[in-house]
């Protein structure tokens, strides 16, 4: 029989600590999300079908990946990962100025197809919605195991394509959320 230091673990610096905790926490999916609508001028809006659901239409979604997170760089990181378009201070990027903070949240029971993806006992997501302006010619590189194909639509038929209810919704919040 094993005795009772069997299943001791000692961690001797803080540092450690922090890892062995960061890591559990990558088990699961963080509940807290960002929802960003990228639109051009003319106000024709992205949307990427989902490689996971076929016929699912959404725009940029993604989890924060730590608690702390600010959630203007989980909306950059997202839309960077899910279609190459980069958000940030330098030359040939989207300028920071044009991802915008709608302050609108969403709480929604999460579906149940990707509750496995979240810590026992988690149904709400909160999602938070940000807008992206873009050139007309922005190029676009899909990320092949998150979306399969990509297309650009008026944002009223954008909507109307959309899976996720909070997603149209949003969609058709667009002309209140012009950057000037």
């Amino acid at each position: 029989m094993p005795g009772p230091n069997r299943f001791i673990v000692v961690l001797y610096d803080a540092k450690a600590l922090f890892h062995f905790f960061a890591d559990l926490s990558c088990m699961y999916k963080i509940p807290e999300s960002v929802l960003v609508v990228i639109y051009t001028e003319d106000l024709q809006v992205l949307l990427m079908e989902r490689a996971d659901k076929l016929d699912y239409w959404q725009s940029v979604t993604g989890s924060k990946d730590f608690p702390d997170e600010a959630l203007e760089v989980t909306a950059m990181r997202e839309v960077q990962e899910e279609t190459g378009i980069v958000v940030a201070a330098e030359a040939g990027a989207v300028p920071l100025s044009n991802l915008r903070d709608w302050g609108v949240a969403n709480v929604y029971e999460i579906y149940p197809v990707w509750r496995h993806r979240y810590a026992p006992g988690v149904t709400k997501n909160t999602e938070h919605v940000f807008g992206l302006l873009v050139p007309n010619d922005v190029p676009v590189t899909l990320a092949p195991r998150e979306h399969l194909q990509y297309k650009w639509l008026p944002y009223r038929e954008a909507a109307d394509a959309c899976f996720s209810p909070s997603n149209a919704e949003a969609i058709l919040q667009l002309p209140r959320h012009l950057v000037e």
